[in-house]
């Protein structure tokens, strides 16, 4: 069985389009009939809101009638520290002004070994943070081989082992990057623990190990992660919560708004064929 999936489900996340300004942003997503967005704290204008305040942000949004549906992300949460604690509060503070409903948390991806104790750790200290602030946490695995958390149903195992309330981000590009992650599949992913899904695409021929975020684009039928697939699996699983796209590629860039359109309402097509 083919499953469709609503346009309701589907978000858009900022990271496809660099050089736009949030409002221009937004009204593009509007045109698309989407209603769901994504913003980041890793523009160009170093600001999850550039040169607006969260209130503007949360005013824009609800001209447009959006749902922000995450701030991405705090890096790396399980390596806590002063300034790690310090940046969450500030994504937190952001959060609660702009009305996005949660904040994802990435691990630490530059070699070093974290244990699962650190993690746990990390997620115990950073709970009633999340709950103080009213704002969701969703942890996403990361499948690059230097990651120190690349499975997602450990990320589920060492959410319940800290008793916190978070969910996992699956991403469609990290689990193929993950060696373990079908294996992962057969004996531990709960599609009720999943908060989001993000999805792109990847052509590119070389090794699985040596892709990087580089290579993430649009889904197309040359797709070597399967994103199609993978949403299909979940679907069939029940999984029934949003799906957003996340390309990462700097040919993005070059986009004009016309072709982020046309990419966007491309990968829809090809996802709901």
């Amino acid at each position: 069985m083919t499953y469709k999936i609503s346009h309701d489900r589907l978000c858009v996340n900022r990271k496809i389009a660099p050089n736009l300004s949030l409002e221009r942003f937004f009204s593009l997503v509007e045109k698309l009939g989407l209603n769901k967005v994504e913003i980041r704290n890793d523009m160009k204008s170093g600001s999850v809101t550039d040169d607006l305040t969260g209130e503007e942000v949360r005013h824009l949004a609800t001209q447009h009638a959006f749902t922000i549906e995450t701030i991405n992300a705090v890096y790396p949460f399980n390596q806590l520290s002063d300034d790690v604690l310090e940046k969450t509060r500030a994504l937190l503070k952001d959060a609660r002004a702009t009305g996005a409903k949660a904040l994802v948390l990435c691990p630490l991806n530059d070699g070093t070994v974290i244990s699962q104790q650190q993690t746990v750790d990390a997620l115990k200290t950073l709970a009633p943070l999340f709950s103080e602030y009213g704002i969701a946490g969703l942890v996403e695995p990361l499948g690059f081989p230097q990651s120190s958390l690349r499975s997602a149903a450990l990320a589920q195992q060492l959410i319940k082992q800290a008793g916190a309330p978070f969910k996992i981000v699956l991403d469609t590009f990290h689990h193929h990057l993950y060696e373990g992650a079908e294996q992962d599949f057969a004996g531990g992913v709960d599609v009720n623990n999943i908060g989001l899904v993000h999805l792109s695409g990847v052509t590119d021929a070389r090794p699985t190990h040596q892709l990087t975020d580089e290579e993430r684009i649009m889904l197309s039928a040359d797709d070597v992660l399967k994103s199609k697939q993978q949403v299909q699996r979940l679907e069939e699983m029940g999984y029934r919560g949003i799906y957003a796209f996340e390309p990462f590629s700097s040919v993005m860039d070059n986009w004009s708004e016309e072709q982020i359109a046309r990419e966007i309402h491309s990968s829809i097509a090809y996802l709901n064929n």
